[in-house]
């Protein structure tokens, strides 16, 4: 999984993922608070994992671990300011646009920006990872440990220096590192077709196979009764499926978490499924709105955490389930209740498999699409998914930058040629925070997207809460 995020990336695909924090500087902060923050970080010039990593796919893939002294920090550690008066328009407008450029594949694969002129002080931190390297709950867990919890607390080392000794002497590493490093990938690439076929074999017998269960996805979504059933490849084609280009566009929302629980309280069902009814809602009126809303239901893709709640280690460790968004039903309240039927048919559908088998089952069921994009028929033949909609557990508490509250945290993520929108969710301090990452061609005014889900949510709760006024 580590390694398809960098043979499939493109010019038009980069394959990094970005966290946005937005921050409001202490009470009887000076005027220098951010240049103050930035001096200081600069002085930290060691490098834990995996800020010191750069890929090398040749003669095999390896993660090369480079010495402090051959990182440059002065380039992936950036000081940026926007126009005055700068506003959320400014800052969405330089954040498109550093988001549209793939990272340097000479260089370990990260760089974080601090950017300021919001108004009273206020200030952002835009850190860029590529996928390879973590996914969205590896990359929220690291952050959250970056960042304080202490409101008091100062000098705290920034993300990239975690794990590492400020005053750890720059040692090189022994003559013998390189061939370790050598041996270790080829282990590690011998070793995955292995592991993937054991786990293959732990599950195609005793009758609960990878095979059968693809079997009986497929069939029952062929059935037309089965309208909760979504299956990969059938999605109806959209202008949320076409080729894409580089250049971005990034908007955002974000809603109270209360809120979000008394709803889905009423509705008898989870937030997660209330989180795509709004997404349904929004792009139902946006296909309308353009003209282009397919007669059936959009099929959305939602990636699942598989990585254990102690795991803090790096790489990828997700796994996909499809579901049917709704959005061929007028109503609300009903629409949210298909969804809901849709995706506890997936997840009865994963939670047949053993743990130990997820790795070959992601294998099996992403192969197609990896091979689409990989031979250049994304966005040229039927999709996959019409949208990808992930939720991240994030901090439950709020957390500090040298007493800086973060007062939000969005998500920004990944497109491919055949998937225009991405839409991800970070829960963050009883907040949640949603981005809306997209193709800027391909989508035009996809802000609106971000403000018809405000409305869309509006709508549900109407309608839940008037049937339940009505018994």
């Amino acid at each position: 999984m580590d390694l398809n995020w960098l043979v499939l990336e493109r010019a038009e695909s980069p394959a990094h993922v970005a966290c946005l924090a937005e921050c409001t500087p202490p009470d009887g902060a000076p005027d220098t608070f951010v240049a103050d923050l930035v001096a200081g970080w600069r002085a930290h010039r060691t490098f834990a994992k995996p800020f010191n990593r750069r890929p090398r796919l040749l003669p095999v893939p390896v993660w090369d671990v480079l010495p402090d002294d051959e990182v440059d920090l002065d380039y992936h550690f950036r000081h940026s300011a926007l126009p005055a008066p700068g506003g959320e328009r400014e800052l969405g407008i330089l954040v498109s646009r550093l988001h549209s450029h793939a990272l340097d594949r000479r260089r370990p694969l990260w760089e974080l920006h601090i950017i300021e002129g919001l108004g009273d002080g206020r200030f952002s931190m835009y850190l860029k990872v590529h996928h390879s390297l973590m996914d969205g709950v590896a990359g929220i867990r690291m952050l959250g440990r970056a960042l304080s919890a202490d409101h008091d607390a100062r000098d705290h080392p920034p993300i990239w220096a975690l794990g590492s000794s400020f005053a750890r002497p720059q040692t090189p590493p022994p003559p013998t590192a390189e061939a370790r490093v050598l041996r270790s990938g080829v282990e590690r690439v011998l070793a995955t077709p292995v592991r993937s076929v054991r786990g293959l074999h732990r599950v195609a017998v005793g009758g609960r196979g990878i095979a059968r269960l693809a079997a009986t996805q497929v069939v029952g979504g062929l059935r037309p009764r089965e309208r909760d059933v979504a299956i990969p490849f059938v999605a109806p084609m959209s202008p949320l499926n076409g080729c894409i280009h580089g250049p971005r566009r990034f908007a955002t929302q974000h809603y109270a978490l209360e809120r979000l629980k008394a709803l889905s309280k009423d509705a008898g069902v989870t937030i997660n499924d209330v989180l795509l009814g709004v997404c349904s809602g929004a792009l139902r009126r946006y296909m309308s709105e353009i003209d282009a809303l397919p007669d059936r239901s959009l099929t959305a893709t939602l990636p699942v955490s598989v990585r254990l709640e102690a795991d803090e280690s790096g790489g990828n460790a997700i796994t996909f389930i499809h579901a049917r968004l709704a959005t061929d039903i007028e109503q609300p309240a009903p629409r949210l209740q298909r969804i809901a039927a849709s995706t506890r048919h997936a997840k009865s559908v994963l939670g047949r498999l053993p743990r130990d088998a997820m790795n070959a089952y992601t294998m099996l069921l992403m192969a197609p699409y990896m091979t689409q994009l990989a031979v250049g028929l994304g966005g040229r033949t039927r999709p996959m998914h019409n949208v990808v909609v992930s939720n991240v557990p994030g901090p439950r508490q709020p957390r500090y930058i040298e007493g800086a509250r973060v007062d939000q945290l969005y998500p920004l993520s990944v497109l491919f040629n055949g998937q225009a929108l991405n839409v991800t969710v970070i829960s963050y301090a009883g907040t949640m925070c949603i981005g809306f990452t997209g193709c800027r061609d391909s989508l035009p005014s996809m802000q609106r997207i971000a403000v018809f889900s405000g409305d869309a949510l509006e709508e549900l709760e109407r309608a839940v809460y008037a049937g339940v006024a009505n018994g």
